[in-house]
């Protein structure tokens, strides 16, 4: 957790103001007992008026500058803590943004929205408790001692007889309070786990009629979450208890052994009163301390899953200074390229060679499971090879910085994305310098004009989270429009088409001819209709190469080939 603190760097004026004025406080806190004992030994008790109201007005002026002190020490306190969590949010998205999709895989998206939201709300929460306790409870501990001392060296034996028993009370308490809360932090991964797995997939759930078995996992969830809180809880709650136990046993020996010693005169009764005052000074600032020990145990389970996150290294380095690649409007080799899975036991693609030109349209076709998407997705880098290279204009993709190489590449998913926002911001996303004309352009290219049309606001129509007002097929269009605004030299369509129509799909594969005549464009599909006028089809078969050719040329060499198209088109259609 120390780690962290780090990010207060930025707010170390705001931290040095805070700590200032607590120690102001506790230097007001400490005077008031003194000033109130004097009131009783020398105003109330000799029956002095005029000087009751002189010292007691100064105590209420004393009172005042202190209360002025806390509150703005609570105000830079805050303001501390807003900034430094606002700061580490931002370090752990900026770094999780650097992540490969394995790196993502590993913590998974649950736990990722819980360790940024959750655990940095519960490590700001401690720093601003730390912030405005870590001076006031030891100074007001250690100057209420002294204080006690001064005022009444002989009672002083209660405060060493009740401060190790409070230590010890504490100490059996909280001991398993870190091991409890990373326990329960995990809960909380889990059930927002359930829980984003449930709304995102609400269609299905339905359409299969399993509601009451989302209700069962959502309820064992939720009760593994309650059952651990309520262990934790059930623990720090017989902590305030035992400590006002201790503090009212201490007040009462304070006050029978004073009682003793007022009655044989060794003791004044303004004496006793301060000292009864500084000794709960003392209670308050363990109390304080015991406080901070609640919030500490969870706040360090936060911050050591926070620091998982930023000390996790991205599998795939970005180079500080990549080669540049020169205009080749998209060339791309792959040679001998292999690829697995991290704990997969056998590759997902092995020993693929082939080119693939600018101004030509390569298509990757195969079975369920043959490796086209894995291939595809080694090109941006979403993955790195295990063995072998990929060359874009003669440059290793390994060899380029990131933002080059994605700035040369319009990707369109098999599962197509889209934000909130209106259409035309969706389209925009490609490319934020577009002009009104490009995007209507692209949407045309994209066969996406006709329906947009037809909404309400056209182009101003608003597409909600995740685009669920409207089709696949829509979705899918709109992707399509996203890439092509962006003009790209390499266009990667996986499986993109497969929500459209027959006669949509031919439409746009025409347009899309004519657009992308400069560029080259790998399309990765399903339907053979879809790649058979391709200038070059690459036929995959668990993770090999079995066969590259146009149409006719691989209905004559290649077995695999021929499969897929007997199981697609009649006999008529494939003569």
């Amino acid at each position: 957790m120390v780690k962290l603190f780090r990010y207060l760097k930025p707010y170390r004026q705001s931290v040095i103001l805070v700590l200032v004025l607590i120690f102001l406080q506790s230097l007001a806190t400490l005077y008031l007992p003194n000033l109130m004992s004097n009131i009783v030994d020398l105003g109330i008790i000799k029956g002095n008026i005029p000087y009751i109201i002189k010292i007691g007005g100064f105590m209420l002026l004393v009172t005042l500058v202190g209360g002025v002190f806390a509150v703005s020490a609570g105000f830079f306190a805050s303001k501390a803590a807003a900034g430094f969590g606002q700061i580490l949010r931002s370090k752990v998205f900026s770094h999780v943004e650097s992540f490969s999709l394995h790196e993502f895989d590993q913590f998974g998206t649950s736990s990722l929205i819980v360790r940024t939201n959750n655990d940095i709300m519960q490590v700001q929460q401690m720093v601003n408790m730390l912030l405005r306790m870590m001076v006031m409870a030891p100074l007001t501990a250690i100057g209420g001692i002294i204080m006690a001392v001064y005022t009444d060296a002989s009672l002083s034996w209660i405060i060493v007889v009740v401060l190790p028993i409070l230590s010890i009370a504490i100490y059996v308490v909280l001991g398993g309070g870190i091991g409890l809360f990373k326990v329960m932090q995990q809960k909380v991964d889990q059930l927002n786990r359930v829980l984003r797995e449930n709304l995102m997939g609400i269609r299905i759930i339905r359409s299969f009629h399993r509601i009451d078995n989302e209700l069962r996992r959502f309820d064992e969830a939720n009760r593994n979450l309650t059952d651990t809180s309520i262990r934790v809880y059930k623990r720090m709650a017989a902590l305030m208890p035992m400590m006002m136990f201790i503090s009212n046993f201490a007040t009462l020996a304070i006050v029978w052994f004073g009682g003793i010693r007022i009655n044989d005169g060794t003791l004044q009764i303004g004496n006793l009163m301060a000292f009864i005052q500084y000794v709960m000074q003392i209670m308050f600032s363990v109390m304080m301390v015991s406080m901070m020990s609640f919030m500490i145990p969870r706040a360090e389970a936060s911050a050591v899953r926070i620091n998982e996150v930023l000390n996790t290294v991205p599998e795939i380095k970005d180079v500080k200074q990549g080669e540049i690649a020169e205009q080749g409007r998209g060339q791309m080799e792959f040679r001998n390229v292999t690829f697995s899975y991290p704990g997969a036991e056998e590759p997902a693609i092995s020993d693929i060679s082939f080119s693939a030109k600018c101004g030509e349209i390569t298509a990757v076709i195969g079975g369920t499971g043959a490796g086209k998407s894995t291939l595809i997705q080694l090109i941006p880098r979403f993955y790195d090879p295990k063995s072998g290279s990929i060359l874009v204009d003669g440059v290793d993709v390994r060899e380029m910085s990131q933002a080059n190489l994605r700035a040369k590449i319009g990707f369109v998913p098999q599962q197509a994305t889209l934000f909130s926002g209106t259409i035309a911001e969706n389209i925009r996303y490609g490319n934020q310098n577009s002009s009104d004309e490009d995007v209507q352009h692209a949407a045309e290219i994209a066969q996406a004009t006709e329906f947009i049309s037809n909404m309400k606001d056209g182009f101003d129509s608003i597409i909600t989270q995740g685009g669920a007002n409207i089709s696949g097929g829509q979705k899918q269009r709109l992707s399509i429009a996203r890439a092509l605004v962006k003009r790209p030299e390499i266009y990667i369509f996986d499986d993109s088409f497969s929500a459209l129509d027959f006669k949509t799909d031919a439409k746009l594969r025409a347009a899309l001819k004519q657009e992308v005549s400069n560029s080259t464009v790998l399309i990765v599909a399903q339907r053979v209709i879809t790649v058979m006028d391709a200038d070059q089809i690459i036929v995959l078969d668990e993770g090999r190469i079995v066969g590259i050719g146009h149409h006719k040329e691989l209905m004559d060499t290649c077995k695999v080939y021929r499969e897929i198209v007997s199981s697609q088109l009649s006999e008529g259609e494939i003569a």
